[in-house]
């Protein structure tokens, strides 16, 4: 590793597993899982946290990892779509059999990054955050309900080219039921 101010040794856990690696500072997490640890399910979309396409699970919170500077996150534990398992670890998510039996994506681009975020809105709903369309009062700190526009809101900073739209809230309706 370079051993100048603008180089770090980076520890990170990944889909469980530990990695410490040596960084530029100004490397994104979205090009540390890409192009280091050979994880292609977070795609760089925009680039600008606009699309969503890079959405990830950071410390159990969604996040854009293209805006993400890894040295920021030393001791994060990042959560991606590939490490998105069912409860017996061999079997898909309940959000990817969903999305499968919904067929909630065509092109399938922004897919990954859909399904982390829609992971991370399901967690935050339980917790009682509140979004914008949740009714002053209702949450609190007592769960949310998902409901179709409170699901929708949530989503909003995933951006689908295709429109698979409404197959993406019956999928997550499908698992918050």
């Amino acid at each position: 590793m370079p051993t100048d101010a603008f180089h770090s040794e980076v520890s990170l856990t990944v889909n469980g597993s530990p990695y410490c690696l040596p960084l530029n500072h100004r490397t994104t997490v979205l090009d540390v899982l890409r192009e280091q640890l050979g994880l292609i399910g977070a795609k760089k979309g925009c680039d600008h946290g606009q699309c969503g396409a890079c959405t990830v699970l950071v410390d159990g919170r969604r996040a854009n990892s293209c805006l993400m500077l890894a040295v920021a996150h030393e001791g994060a534990d990042i959560t991606t779509v590939e490490g998105l398992r069912g409860a017996d670890d061999d079997s898909l998510h309940p959000l990817q059999q969903a999305f499968l039996e919904r067929d909630a994506f065509q092109c399938g681009y922004c897919t990954p990054g859909q399904l982390c975020s829609a992971v991370g809105a399901i967690a935050e709903a339980a917790a009682g955050d509140a979004s914008h369309v949740t009714l002053p009062g209702a949450a609190n700190g007592a769960p949310v309900t998902l409901t179709r526009d409170e699901i929708r809101e949530r989503l909003s900073g995933n951006l689908c080219r295709c429109g698979a739209y409404p197959h993406i809230v019956e999928a997550v309706e499908d698992v918050v039921r």
